[in-house]
């Protein structure tokens, strides 16, 4: 079993629960109330911030440069189609660029993308690698998911757009290729290695879930 598909195992049981969590199927079947969404536009447009860092950092770790250039096509994706879409939505409620970019990061938030940058400065390629792929491949696994219950049937709805855009070719392609990387960075390790890259992809897969949990309740700074 290639080391990527090893690792989607240990963590299905988080990214099912992930999938019934009532934010995504929200998201999935247009309920998930506008004010809810709008909590994750803001959190999530600064956790891109953090996570364009951590393809930045992917980028000057980068061993070839094929990985060089395709962490860099990534970065760009993020900063353009990714959070392009996210200021589309904000402005249909009002929240124009510059609150979006203000945005004070709750607890979760800051202590999800502290991970991931500080991962991504302290560790290798492939440490990196494993924590943003719970993002990216989650993302695109979930995404997926909803639309083929979208397919089902069902009336179009507002967040249409966010199932298209994450089960697109592209953010498929970019799934696929960062499996295939995290395959080509860990053949031959050993097990120490294997046992600290599953720790790391376990925890993002967790701040995943936290982070739907954070936007659907709400969160706010105790002092």
């Amino acid at each position: 079993m290639a080391f990527a598909d090893e690792l989607y195992k240990a963590a299905a049981p988080i990214w099912e629960a992930q999938l019934k969590h009532p934010f995504v199927r929200g998201l999935g079947d247009g309920t998930l109330p506008a004010e809810t969404f709008q909590r994750w536009l803001r959190q999530d447009y600064a956790f891109l911030v953090d996570y364009a860092r951590l393809l930045a950092w992917s980028a000057a770790k980068a061993d070839v440069q094929d990985s060089m250039r395709w962490f860099a096509a990534l970065l760009h994706r993020t900063l353009g189609t990714e959070m392009a879409l996210h200021r589309q939505y904000a402005a249909r409620y009002g929240l124009d660029a510059a609150k979006l970019e203000s945005e004070t990061r709750w607890p979760t938030t800051q202590a999800y993308t502290d991970f991931l940058v500080r991962t991504a400065a302290e560790g290798d390629l492939a440490d990196a690698v494993a924590v943003l792929m719970p993002c990216c491949w989650g993302y695109v696994y979930i995404a997926q998911r909803l639309a083929r219950g979208r397919r089902d049937g069902g009336e179009p709805h507002e967040y249409d757009e966010w199932v298209a855009q994450y089960s697109s070719a592209d953010f498929v392609q970019a799934a696929e290729w960062l499996k295939q990387e995290l395959n080509r960075l860990t053949h031959g390790i050993g097990n120490d290695k294997k046992k600290r890259l599953t720790e790391l992809f376990l925890l993002s897969s967790r701040y995943e879930f936290l982070f739907w949990d954070m936007c659907w309740n709400g969160e706010e700074w105790p002092a």
